[in-house]
């Protein structure tokens, strides 16, 4: 099997269907095809070999589609980089799978540049536009790579089924992120799940990309590939709402994902309310909390658009869903699920477990597992970490929940120390290791208060070395030299002490409840 066969399948049977709206630029499934076709030769041309790790460092544009695609075809495993990384991060997310070839936005030649001195495994560097400077490596233009293998034929590599496709890095307590592998076989459930559930795409549909798709939007783009929808990539790497607005009534879109932050910017914008959109029918959220009050004021303004997904990268986009029909408003019994994170998806199965792995009773709180064809293979190169994370069968999530009497899902709070804001995941160890390393900064607990905007914010409760003169300001200013912007403090407290339990852990449901008000 191949995912990449999506792609094929679809620029045979609608060659001329366009696939990648860009600005003006205009691809139709024949064209994406080629390129991807010719991008595979490029790849063993330069020596790489099915198994080998590609990192694409891109914001969204059509060649990180192609990309994509092209690592698929060739038997290859994707490691998908967010575009705000660091230098320091850059080179860790590179480093620890061991990747060999790096592809590149044309913002990023300088940064890619810095960071390779530090990258002996990359041996290729593919660039868009300005190219970096890489010593040790051999560095290809993007479009010249593609015009020297023009004409190449279907070179699919076949490949079993737990072959690793994507390393989707993620983290729990443990503070550096984990690469949850995700094999050919998990994508392609995910997206015959996606077509199932969430949405049931045609070649007529029209689906926008406005989160990133390194990260839910990438699972969307292989579904609407498999589907021969058109596929618009806004040219700005921002989101602003207006124009957000704007380009889904001029274009028709008729699906989206999106991110709670991204849905309440869209209702607060000043035109949503005249707006049409009537061709849009699907509206996919999930990946940080949605407040019930702003999904309800969300479907007030755009209907019963709206369906939420709850996983993590290790069961991707895949363990429950609170469809279209639950999305209404009028009806308290179905109001009061709006709360929940739906039910189990099909083919999976949700249980809430004790500390025994004793299934919950209804209604009582537990820790929520998951177990199906979505669940990862295992986080790469850490057989420990999988193993704790994987028993019997069951990936344990770490997030503590409560089932109700039919079924529905309530996630409640999470074990492990993560906040989410803006759609993205921050890890508490991280930052909070970080901080640490600033002379004046004695101790910090790093917490996620709740934000309408955000979703959470990040919050450093920080304790001073005696004599310190710190400010906020200095603090924000340390982390951000170090982190990627979503990661850095948005708030800054001081405090004397941190609230300790008996065993020296930091008390942070206190810190939660002491500023949440703040």
């Amino acid at each position: 099997m191949n995912i990449a066969r999506f792609l094929s399948s679809t620029a045979t049977h609608y060659p001329h269907a366009i696939a990648v709206e860009y600005g003006t630029l205009r691809r139709s499934y024949r064209q994406l095809n080629e390129r991807v076709d010719a991008l595979v030769a490029a790849f063993m041309a330069a020596g790489l070999k099915p198994g080998d790790r590609v990192g694409f460092f891109l914001w969204n544009r059509p060649e990180l589609l192609e990309v994509m695609f092209a690592t698929y075809r060739a038997g290859m495993c994707t490691v998908p980089l967010n575009a705000r990384f660091n230098a320091e991060e850059l080179i860790y997310h590179c480093s620890d799978p061991k990747v060999s070839l790096l592809a590149h936005g044309p913002e990023f030649g300088a940064i890619v540049s810095e960071a390779a001195t530090q990258l002996p495994s990359v041996h290729t560097v593919l660039s868009i536009g300005a190219a970096a400077v890489v010593p040790h490596a051999q560095v290809l233009a993007y479009e010249t790579a593609i015009e020297q293998n023009a004409g190449a034929t279907d070179n699919t590599v076949d490949v079993a089924g737990d072959t690793p496709a994507w390393l989707f890095y993620t983290s729990g307590t443990t503070g550096r992120p984990k690469g949850a592998t995700l094999t050919h076989k998990n994508l392609s459930f995910v997206t015959l799940s996606w077509i199932t559930d969430l949405m049931a795409l045609t070649p007529k549909d029209v689906t926008l990309h406005a989160a990133p798709l390194t990260h839910g939007a990438g699972f969307h783009a292989i579904a609407a590939t498999a589907k021969g929808a058109k596929q618009i990539i806004p040219e700005t790497t921002a989101f602003d709402a207006e124009e957000m607005l704007s380009l889904m009534e001029r274009a028709q879109v008729t699906n989206t994902w999106l991110v709670p932050t991204q849905i309440n910017r869209l209702v607060d914008a000043p035109s949503s309310q005249v707006r049409n959109l009537a061709a849009l029918h699907t509206v996919v959220y999930g990946g940080a909390p949605f407040h019930v009050e702003d999904l309800k004021l969300a479907i007030s303004v755009f209907g019963s658009k709206f369906v939420q997904v709850y996983a993590q990268g290790e069961t991707p986009m895949t363990a429950t869903y609170l469809p279209h029909a639950e999305h209404v408003l009028g009806d308290a019994a179905v109001e009061e699920r709006l709360a929940s994170a739906g039910y189990e998806r099909t083919g999976m199965e949700v249980r809430i477990i004790d500390a025994q792995a004793n299934v919950c009773p209804t209604g009582e709180l537990g820790e929520i597992v998951v177990r199906g064809p979505a669940v990862m293979l295992g986080y790469w190169n850490r057989p420990e970490d999988t193993a704790a994370a994987i028993k019997d069968g069951w990936l344990h999530t770490g997030d503590i929940g409560m089932m109700d009497a039919n079924g529905y899902v309530f996630v409640l709070d999470r074990m492990k120390d993560l906040i989410i804001t803006g759609g993205a995941n921050v890890y508490a160890r991280e930052v909070e290791e970080l901080l640490l390393t600033h002379e004046q900064i004695a101790a910090v607990a790093v917490i996620g208060l709740s934000d309408r905007d955000w979703g959470e914010r990040v919050t450093a409760i920080v304790v001073t070395e005696l004599g310190a003169s710190l400010t906020a300001e200095d603090v924000i200013a340390y982390a951000g030299a170090h982190l990627a912007s979503y990661k850095r403090p948005k708030q800054v407290e001081f405090v004397n002490e941190l609230p300790l339990s008996a065993y020296g852990k930091v008390l942070k449901r206190e810190l939660r409840t002491q500023f949440a008000t703040r």
